[in-house]
């Protein structure tokens, strides 16, 4: 495994063992212990990214320093400035060759830049973590010995804005056989007060299976008008059908769906309704009460699942008439789950889908007493998002097999709606 890996790096080979034993003699020159290693790693970095310069300056010019070719070509060497730049062995100070033209735009250190490549990734990383700036700039300076102001860490994370854009206006697939919507309610300030307001994310689940985030929509409350343009927008990004759109008491969601998707299907979250009723129940019942809600949720048609209701509320009216009640105000809400097949009922029986991501996604965002605006919190939830979705590669928990299942129920339940 190890010579696989090392034939496929064209950097391997290139210190021998000899090398690397002079290298670790001269770290114990440079200083005991860590700091040896660390010193020398630090001029090491100094004397690559000087010698990569110049390489680039030499390209730059068509000729190396020295060379009689570069008599009369127009431009020339003008001398080294010096500048100290951040990297993973600390800061750096390197010198950087200069032409007389000015036209020389070096690309492994850019202009004006004074922080590699990786020490900005390593700040987006720990901030899309959670951690606050003036966390990272602490830490930054504990690990690696670099001071990093919360102001600069600031405007390394915003780099991101431009990706969040493209991202938030990329095409979508042309169908969605599932689509789960729910919010994290975020604190932001609004003209110096702060303000709640829902952060909305919609997960599509498409023909293959995987998830996708499809985008996020910040609201100080819902509405018909605030889901039509929410829902418009799904579809001016390519999206010309939802089959099911799986939510939770979402206000107004289910007028604007039947406006801008008239076809689709809107469903309650089983799981919601059931935990809406048990919060009625006291915790030695819970158990009980369960069992006796599994025959209304499991019926085979709308009429069986009536008759278990009303057996139900026999046994519960007077223990916990709130989860009667709960049942009933959600009935209508209710009952497009039951047309469904097992294969269909059993991949959208719970929006859990949704909420595994939003409970990774409260943990980054509870650190944050209030956002600053709302492209601050819309940053920090798409960081927090791409993070997620490079770590869990976006696999339906239902598996392959039940994934293919129910995509052939799909096709029989709604007749040519779905791509050949």
């Amino acid at each position: 495994m190890t010579d696989t890996a090392d034939a496929q790096n064209p950097l391997a080979g290139v210190l021998s063992a000899d090398q690397v034993d002079a290298l670790v003699n001269a770290a114990e020159d440079l200083g005991e212990g860590r700091h040896g290693v660390e010193e020398l790693l630090s001029r090491m970095t100094q004397a690559v990214l000087e010698r990569a310069l110049e390489t680039e300056m030499s390209d730059h010019l068509g000729y190396e320093a020295g060379d009689p070719a570069g008599a009369g070509t127009g431009n020339s060497r003008n001398g080294k400035t010096t500048k100290s730049v951040q990297t993973l062995q600390g800061p750096v100070q390197i010198t950087v060759p200069r032409d007389r033209n000015g036209s020389f735009e070096p690309v492994i250190v850019p202009k004006r830049s004074r922080r590699l490549g990786r020490v900005e990734d390593m700040i987006l990383s720990l901030y899309a973590r959670g951690m606050t700036t003036r966390d990272i700039g602490s830490h930054l300076e504990e690990i690696y010995g670099s001071r990093v102001s919360a102001a600069t860490i600031s405007r390394v994370t915003d780099v991101v804005a431009d990706e969040v854009a493209q991202w938030q206006s990329r095409p979508l697939e042309t169908v969605y056989p599932i689509v789960y919507i729910d919010a994290i309610w975020l604190k932001i300030r609004d003209g110096g007060v702060v303000a709640n307001k829902a952060c909305h994310v919609a997960v599509g689940v498409d023909l293959e299976g995987r998830k996708q985030v499809l985008g996020l929509w910040l609201g100080v409350s819902e509405g018909a008008k605030f889901w039509a343009n929410v829902l418009t927008e799904i579809r001016n990004r390519g999206t010309k059908d939802i089959l099911i759109l799986c939510c939770d008491g979402l206000s107004g969601l289910p007028a604007a769906v039947n406006s801008i998707y008239p076809e689709t299907v809107v469903q309650t979250c089983v799981v919601h309704l059931l935990r809406s009723a048990m919060k009625y129940a006291s915790y030695t019942d819970r158990k009980t009460m369960a069992k006796d809600m599994r025959p209304i949720y499991t019926a085979a048609t709308v009429e069986a699942a009536q008759l278990a209701l009303e057996a139900f509320a026999e046994i519960w009216q007077t223990k916990a008439p709130g989860a009667v009640l709960a049942w009933r105000n959600a009935w209508e809400d209710f009952i497009p789950f039951l047309a469904f097949t097992p294969e269909i009922r059993k991949v959208i029986y719970t929006t859990n889908q949704i909420e595994s991501i939003n409970y990774q996604l409260r943990k980054i965002t509870k650190t944050r007493g209030s956002f600053p605006s709302d492209e601050a919190a819309i940053k920090l939830v798409y960081l927090g998002i791409r993070n997620i979705e490079t770590r869990r590669g976006g696999e339906l928990g239902t598996g392959t097999q039940g994934w293919h299942q129910a995509l052939n129920a799909f096709a029989v339940q709604f007749p040519n709606r779905l791509p050949l």
